[in-house]
């Protein structure tokens, strides 16, 4: 017998391993969310564009989405990821609430979870591929955090994942407070939106805002904003830079 023959092969199509699909690198992708604390709760922001490498493909991708009674959970990156986190929550929310002893898991203890789960997978080498943005409310303490595909978080009273750390997030160190109103929170959200449409290809102009408070979570409709495309550097880009095509 042919000993080649005999032995089992590595990459049999039968083994254990076939059927798993791992996702190695990013497809289907979403760009930047945006969370602020404000007066009342949580504020989060995130358009509805899903880019297929550089083509944006999708214009109607929900990246915002409720997490139990306190929390609401924003994510950029791999979309398919996105949906097995919340998978996971799902899985996690039902696990609690089946011991029904009147408690229920704060955006606290949703965060820690997500956190331990992002590093796990980081050290698998099998990462999910999203940076995530949880806030919510519970007893009256608002709460809002982040965490990396490698599991790097912390909480801050506004948070950005993408292009939003360059581009909003100075935005909001000059312009936040903590006793924002509902409505100057959303046009604070708006303003940092508009920016990151002007400067990041990824983004497209329909987005939601969702908003997260002791009454619950609650999602807006899809809408786009006013934009002007007629400064003079949109105009002529390469004025003035030497060597430029």
């Amino acid at each position: 017998m042919n000993v080649m023959d005999s032995a089992p092969a590595k990459s049999s199509l039968m083994s254990p391993e076939s059927d798993i699909q791992r996702t190695q690198f990013p497809y289907v992708t979403g760009t930047s969310v945006i969370g602020i604390k404000y007066k009342d709760g949580i504020l989060l922001a995130a358009d509805m564009g899903g880019s297929y490498g550089s083509t944006i493909r999708y214009k109607s991708v929900d990246r915002l989405k409720p997490v139990g009674k306190h929390s609401l959970l924003g994510a950029s990156g791999e979309i398919s990821d996105f949906q097995e986190i919340m998978k996971y929550l799902d899985e996690l929310i039902l696990y609690d609430n089946m011991w029904d002893d009147g408690n229920s898991l704060g955006p606290k203890e949703v965060h820690n979870y997500l956190t331990r789960v992002m590093y796990n997978r980081r050290n698998k080498f099998n990462p999910l591929w999203n940076s995530l943005v949880l806030g919510g409310v519970k007893n009256g303490q608002k709460y809002l955090g982040t965490v990396s595909m490698i599991g790097v978080h912390y909480e801050d009273n506004h948070v950005a994942t993408g292009f939003g750390n360059h581009l909003a997030r100075p935005i909001l160190r000059d312009e936040w407070h903590e006793n924002l109103s509902y409505e100057e929170g959303v046009k604070l959200l708006e303003k940092c939106m508009r920016v990151l449409l002007y400067r990041d290809r990824s983004a497209v102009n329909k987005l939601q805002i969702a908003k997260i408070t002791e009454e619950g979570v609650t999602i807006s409709q899809p809408y786009s904003l006013k934009t002007f495309w007629n400064f003079s550097a949109f105009q002529n880009p390469t004025v003035g830079a030497e060597g430029s095509w």
